[in-house]
This record gives structure tokens, sequence and C-alpha cells, in this order.
């Protein structure tokens, strides 16, 4: 500890998301934002609220999740992190923690998020990564939901490829810039980047592609959906166990 200023901090955190409510606080369920929060105020002395790039689902993984927050002095940032490893449960970890400016925010100052869906496209599903893919035994066919994700990227109205958030959106226009599905072996996984998701969108877009790729609604709907801003049943939301937060820009 070397000033008595307040200090700001970025962090990057992973985690497996199986035993956790989601990354934000909920007042009767154990989430990662409670544990990391709980951790600081172990190592640090002051418990500072945590403020993420965005928040995952119950289930949902982060590979590169970035918050930020607020001591009331700076502190060793290579010691701290290592102590917070210490205290925290194995399947969350912080993998950087830097000092930051003091208008850096998580969430408004990201210029653009990465997640990643992973699919396990075979009769059966290895039980070491169960908790780490959705489960599809269809064959799909990879050349169709590329097809429909052509049509997807871009600046649209994604309204009916997202959920009631039980919150107010200013917008439901979103930009993507990509939507890449790629296949290895039995594992198939799309690549989803943007200037931001609504809630549940990625796993809005994975479900309407797999089923695209299972032969049940054609690539040429995925326009046509766009243009209902109306949820059906062709967008079904993917399964929470096979999308990562992948990476966030600023």
């Amino acid at each position: 500890m070397t000033t008595a200023s307040p200090q700001r901090y970025k962090m990057r955190i992973a985690y497996d998301g199986t035993s956790y409510a989601g990354w934000q606080l909920q007042p009767n369920a154990l989430t990662v934002q409670e544990v990391v929060e709980k951790a600081l105020a172990t190592v640090c002395g002051e418990r500072p609220r945590l403020h993420g790039s965005g928040r995952t689902d119950q289930g949902v993984h982060a590979r590169a999740q970035v918050s930020h927050f607020d001591l009331g002095r700076a502190v060793p940032t290579r010691r701290t992190m290592v102590s917070l490893n210490a205290v925290l449960p194995p399947d969350i970890r912080v993998l950087g923690l830097t000092r930051a400016a003091a208008d850096f925010h998580a969430r408004r100052s990201a210029r653009g998020k990465e997640y990643r869906y992973f699919i396990w496209n075979d009769e059966v599903l290895p039980p070491f990564i169960r908790c780490y893919r959705a489960h599809i035994r269809k064959p799909l066919d990879v050349s169709l939901m590329r097809e429909a994700a052509r049509q997807l990227v871009g600046r649209h109205d994604f309204a009916a490829f997202s959920a009631n958030p039980n919150r107010e959106v200013e917008t439901t226009v979103r930009q993507v810039t990509e939507l890449r599905v790629t296949r290895r072996g039995s594992e198939i996984t799309i690549a989803a980047r943007g200037e931001g998701f609504l809630y549940k969108m990625v796993r809005s877009l994975a479900g309407f592609l797999i089923r695209v790729g299972e032969g049940a609604v054609p690539p040429a709907h995925a326009r046509d959906i766009l243009a209902s801003r109306e949820r059906t049943a062709r967008v079904p939301t993917a399964p929470a166990s096979g999308l990562f937060l992948w990476k966030v820009w600023y």
C-alpha cells in the first residue's frame, strides 16, 4: 500500500458458471459477483461493489469477464491478485488486475464483445464436457447454419432474438459484426461479435442456427424473423452450458 487516495481497478475474471445463478447479485442465490466481492473484502479489508462488462445467466461461463471496482487506497496489484486466487473457489480465477483511470467503466467503456457457443454434435456426449457443451444428437448441416448466420450480420432490430429482461431497454437494435460457424470433428462453434447483445440474444441466435442446421427452419427465414420483431418457436433459447463470454474490447 503506497498512497491513501482512492483508486479504480480493472479486473479480468474467468469462471465456470455451472454452480452459480449468473454474474449479477441476487438476494436468494449464489452468484459470481457475490463470491468475488467477498474475496475482495477478505483480502483488501473493504468490500467494493464490482461492476461487470455484462451479465451472464445461470450456467453460463466466462473466459474473460471484465469488471472494475474502487478502493479507498492503492494496493499492489500482483500480490492482491495472488491473494484473491488463494481465497476464491477453484471455479473462479482472477486472470489480471491493473490500475485503471478514474473514468474507466467495465460496461460503458467496452467497444465490443465476443461470445462463443459450443455444440457437441454426436450421439454420445463425453461426460467431462457435459457442463460446457450443448448436446445436439441430430446431425447439423453447418453450410445451412452459415447461410443463415450471414443474414444476421449487420445492424438490425434483434427484438425477435431476445427475451424479456424485466427491465427497461432503450433499444433492441444491435450491431453484429461477425457470426461465424465452424466445425472440428463433433464440435461446432458459433462465434458472435458485436458492440453489445440483448438479454439471451446469443443463446437465441444459437438456438435458431441449431434449428436451421437440423433442417427444421430454412436459412431464408432469418430475415423474416428479424422483420417480424416477434419471438416464435423458430427461435428457441439454446442451453446455457454451451455459452462462454470470450472477450471484451476497450
